[in-house]
């Protein structure tokens, strides 16, 4: 019975590593097996302010993360302030938002925002379908300062960043590690 069962496993390897091989090379490297995605759930700041405006919001999906990203337009990359609380509160008058999810990430932009972006949106963007975001509320905007609440499924890992595009727009960047 012994050897019956060991010439099973064995068939079993022999089948995996022709499956294996048959696996495009990418999906065979370590970075297809494993997201890096040590970030940390710290705060992070950065204390500059700026004049240039918070003109639109997206979030997108993927393999590892799931992105916020907000749009300043042309200009210089704001200060932000993103960390974990345990409860959103409206920039101005302070009053509870609730919002979707178990975790809170409060993300302020140091920018005022545009006339056309509605600051105030409870469901700035649909996060329907993505692993940890829930909802995507705007808290409003006060005094130069844009405030925009992540309702998320877990508190997770995250990173912020900031780029400009192609078209010289300035982007900042709320990445969230899925757990």
């Amino acid at each position: 019975m012994r050897k019956t069962a060991v010439a099973g496993v064995a068939a079993i390897f022999t089948g995996l590593s022709a499956a294996v091989a048959a696996l495009p090379a990418w999906a065979a490297t370590p970075a297809a097996k494993a997201c890096s995605t040590n970030w940390g759930t710290g705060a992070r700041d950065k204390a500059l302010m700026v004049q240039n405006r918070v003109r639109d919001v997206r979030a997108g999906r993927h393999a590892c993360f799931d992105r916020f990203v907000v749009d300043l337009g042309v200009g210089r990359a704001p200060g932000y302030h993103v960390a974990y609380v345990r409860a959103f509160h409206a920039e101005g008058s302070g009053r509870l938002v609730p919002t979707s999810g178990h975790a809170k990430l409060l993300v302020v932009v140091r920018a005022p925002a545009a006339v056309s972006f509605n600051a105030s949106n409870r469901h700035l963007v649909s996060v329907a379908g993505f692993a940890e975001f829930r909802q995507v509320a705007g808290l409003g905007s006060f005094e130069g300062i844009t405030s925009i609440g992540l309702g998320l499924r877990a508190r997770e890992p995250f990173r912020v960043f900031e780029f400009r595009t192609a078209s010289l727009h300035v982007e900042m960047v709320v990445d969230v590690a899925h757990g």
